[in-house]
């Protein structure tokens, strides 16, 4: 769900970055910037709103499972 308002992204969206070509999950926002989790977890990157787009139903649970499959070839 993004803000009515500008239309930045909420914490807890799921969005794609396109000038990084990568998926996160928005944690919160700084400055200009938003914040931006890899749905494994890891390190925040910051990223332009204007560069954001939300994800579809499909591309969002094509997401998820590549994270789970990535999860289940990890050594325990």
């Amino acid at each position: 769900m993004t803000d009515d308002a500008d239309g930045t992204p909420t914490v807890g969206d799921t969005v794609h970055d396109t000038a990084r070509d990568r998926i996160g999950q928005v944690m919160g926002h700084e400055g200009p910037y938003v914040q931006l989790r890899p749905l494994s977890g890891g390190r925040e990157w910051d990223a332009d709103p204007k560069r954001l787009r939300p994800l579809t139903p499909s591309e969002l649970l094509s997401a998820l499972v590549a994270e789970a499959n990535a999860r289940s070839r990890q050594p325990r």
